[in-house]
């Protein structure tokens, strides 16, 4: 097991049990994060990981989120994710490091090849296959977009989203990691009651659900009401989960993708 490279479907309990308890050693910090944002190094019986580790105590105060939940939004993000069969969070745990409890993510390396599937493009120069999501010019009044890949893998992403109500997929959020996967980070402000849904996927809004989306979304209402229900209420609560649920059964019902609310910005602030 090494510090790149690591798919987070394989492997999975020898990769959870690592950043749960891993010997957790901190090399830096990412100092674009608004939160206090720490890439470590995990060890355990000889097998060795990168990690983004989000101590509970370096989370800024919101207005609309409570104080000290964060990282446990960031595990409800990756529990979702996995329940649904899509694995596009990379395995998530809280646990307790050299600043405290904090959410421990392993860390995906992407390839330096890897073709980008979100960002500003000249308006005059659309990729085949991309949606254009917002116009922007630059300093000189050059005209670009905001856009991305018409992609089943960020249909995906984006459908997530709107089940956890993520109110920042910014496009430095989506990786591209190895083996052609895609994963979604930084889900700290996710799950709150009321509609935040922010993203810069939206591409799809109100195109039909694709069939396999409806089928896990099925799938998902179940695990909401069983035993995902019960792991998510160490980090949620009770009326975050019903609302959780309702998302789906809301997504469900409707069969499409959902559309920008008018009462909340629909992309988040840098988009990228």
């Amino acid at each position: 097991m090494t510090s790149s490279g690591l798919a987070p479907r394989q492997d999975g309990d020898a990769v959870l049990n690592l950043l749960r308890d891993g010997e957790l050693t901190v090399e830096g910090r990412l100092v674009d994060a608004s939160n206090t944002t720490l890439r470590g190094v995990l060890t355990r019986d000889g097998a060795t990981a990168r990690c983004v580790y989000k101590p509970v105590r370096g989370e800024r105060p919101l207005w609309d989120f409570p104080d000290g939940t964060l990282a446990g939004r960031e595990v409800a993000a990756y529990l979702v994710s996995a329940a649904i069969g899509w694995d596009l969070v990379p395995p998530t745990v809280l646990r307790d490091g050299p600043f405290g409890p904090g959410s421990c993510q392993l860390w995906i390396d992407e390839p330096i090849d890897a073709e980008p599937l979100v960002g500003f493009v000249p308006a005059d120069a659309l990729p085949p296959r991309w949606f254009p999501v917002a116009a922007a010019r630059d300093d000189d009044g050059t005209p670009y977009a905001l856009a991305h890949a018409d992609d089943p893998r960020l249909a995906r992403l984006a459908v997530l989203d709107a089940v956890i109500n993520n109110a920042d997929r910014k496009g430095g959020h989506v990786l591209h990691g190895p083996d052609d996967r895609i994963h979604g980070v930084d889900h700290g402000v996710s799950f709150h009651v009321e509609e935040k849904l922010r993203t810069v996927l939206w591409g799809w809004a109100d195109r039909p659900l694709p069939a396999d989306v409806v089928s896990s979304l099925d799938h998902l209402a179940r695990q909401v009401s069983g035993q995902l229900g019960e792991d998510l209420a160490a980090h949620l609560t009770l009326s975050e989960i019903a609302e959780l649920a309702a998302r789906v059964d809301r997504l469900r019902e409707r069969g499409r993708f959902p559309l920008p609310s008018p009462d909340w910005p629909a992309v988040p602030w840098p988009p990228i």
